[in-house]
């Protein structure tokens, strides 16, 4: 049986090089770089608008890549990489093709195009690096943004405290495509991390990574806390790790018991706003996810979102 890759055997050639201008403590560069790492030179990289664009190849004439690398507009990831697929296809030519993008030319600008190449299952891999807002452009709400989170576009006043609605459910949108394979990764668990772009860049058919990668500037935590954060979202419910893989999904990653989410919410200063009760219907919302996605057999929560404790022993069945 052939043994899977981990972060002691995988590959540490950098093909996203140093002197790139990413943030102190970007979760977006720590994913890149060990996400090029497994890829491999044999890999065609396209970024759309996003922090990515600028800090990994907007120093023209220079780039942060040592493989092939384009970009073009904000909303056409899914369609380029197809196009740069076709490309090679004609040419005889087997190369990883991968687009990589933000949650905001992902969730938002760019759900067309994905949705068009998930549909035709082009043979491509695109990578969402969620940071959970338009950071590079001032950090805007998208449709990644938790609620309650405070950005430039919902802010903070005596009528609105915040983002009103939830983070949106993309992976049910892109993997009702019956799509070759599609995953969420975290930077705090590189085992699983590693082994999914492994699987990932193993197949063939359209494939889909979904990776939580903390901002600083957006998300106004303590560059030092980027890996405590990724790893206490997994913990707390606000992320859960998994993947689909011929129409079935395994979680990978199942957290001993749920902590409470204010020992998240408390490491951003995007959440130090928020009231009792908007820190209750978070946690309620958290909790029906944990439920569907951890324990289905048990039946739908009764309490009502104000009667929801903050510690979370009402989420069974961990």
């Amino acid at each position: 049986m052939e043994k899977k890759m981990n972060i002691r055997t995988m590959p540490q050639e950098d093909h996203l090089l140093n002197g790139h201008g990413a943030c102190a403590g970007c979760g977006v560069a720590v994913a890149v770089k060990n996400v090029m790492r497994i890829l491999g030179e044999n890999t065609t990289v396209y970024v759309p608008a996003s922090c990515l664009l600028v800090s990994g190849g907007g120093m023209y004439p220079h780039s942060a890549f040592d493989v092939p690398f384009f970009y073009s507009a904000f909303e056409n990831t899914g369609a380029v990489i197809s196009g740069i697929k076709a490309g090679y296809r004609r040419q005889g030519k087997d190369v990883t093709v991968v687009g990589i993008a933000g949650d905001g030319g992902t969730f938002d600008i760019g759900l067309q195009a994905l949705a068009g190449a998930a549909e035709r299952n082009e043979d491509v891999i695109y990578i969402c690096v969620d940071n959970e807002a338009y950071m590079n452009t001032g950090t805007q709400r998208s449709g990644s943004t938790p609620f309650g989170a405070w950005t430039t576009t919902t802010p903070v006043g005596k009528r609105v405290q915040g983002k009103r609605q939830f983070k949106k459910d993309l992976m049910s949108v892109v993997s009702s495509q019956d799509i070759a394979y599609a995953a969420t990764l975290s930077i705090a668990h590189m085992n699983d991390f590693v082994q999914k772009v492994e699987k990932a860049k193993s197949k063939k058919g359209f494939r889909f990574l979904h990776i939580m990668t903390p901002c600083t500037s957006g998300w106004k935590s303590d560059p030092s806390m980027t890996y405590d954060l990724a790893r206490m979202a997994v913990e707390t419910g606000m992320w859960s790790l998994y993947e689909i893989e011929d129409g079935e999904t395994r979680v990978t990653y199942r957290p001993n018991e749920m902590v409470p989410i204010t020992e998240y919410l408390k490491l951003q200063g995007r959440f130090k706003h928020m009231s009792k009760e908007d820190i209750e219907t978070l946690q309620g919302w958290i909790c029906q996810k944990w439920n569907k996605r951890y324990c289905p057999a048990v039946p739908p929560l009764e309490k009502k979102e104000e009667e929801l404790a903050l510690n979370g022993d009402h989420c069974e069945g961990v």
